[in-house]
């Protein structure tokens, strides 16, 4: 693997950090009815589990509601079932055709709760991107005792490695920070 591709492997692997991070903050309730609670909800259908969003339209009419309108109304019990089984704490109402979920507002508990887990992903994540940082800093290791690059080369890469480490420290930081600030202020 040459130079470039080191840091652009680490690169690459760090933003797919991110995005696991951004992912999964957007399934944590706040206060507030969002289709991310419920989008990735997997439902056994045509005997496979399928994601809720290829199923149906997921919509937020008002702020304290959310409304799913499946393709096919065969599928309605199976994505009623998946969203108990999901334990997000909702009620499904059933009404044929669509169903509606009723986003209660969170009590101060629930809400410390919510907060306590987005720091465990957002911890979860800067692992992952120091578990990287690691990686690109044995294979630099590597290239340079097969005298592949200087000594010089070695350091200035690790210094990049470093300087992508925090960027992407610091973005997982800040998306924490803005979801934590959601889940209080909703």
């Amino acid at each position: 693997m040459s130079t470039d591709d080191v840091l652009l492997d680490a690169e690459e692997r760090m933003e797919k950090a991110i995005s696991v991070l951004s992912h999964n903050l957007a399934g944590i309730r706040t206060g507030r009815a969002n289709p991310g609670l419920v989008d990735s909800l997997k439902v056994e259908v045509y005997g496979s589990a399928t994601p809720l969003k290829q199923l149906a339209s997921i919509g937020t009419p008002e702020p304290q509601q959310i409304v799913i309108r499946p393709y096919d109304a065969g599928t309605i019990k199976e994505i009623e079932k998946a969203i108990v089984a999901g334990d997000l704490g909702l009620n499904p109402q059933n009404d044929g055709r669509i169903i509606r979920l009723n986003v209660p507002p969170l009590s101060t508990e629930v809400r410390k709760k919510m907060v306590s887990r987005i720091k465990e992903l957002s911890e979860e994540s800067k692992v992952a991107i120091r578990n990287i940082r690691r990686d690109a800093n044995k294979a630099i290791d590597n290239a340079e005792k097969a005298k592949e690059i200087s000594e010089d080369d070695r350091d200035r890469m690790k210094e990049d490695v470093q300087e992508l480490t925090k960027k992407y420290e610091a973005q997982a930081a800040e998306l924490a920070k803005n979801r934590e600030s959601e889940v209080l202020d909703s």
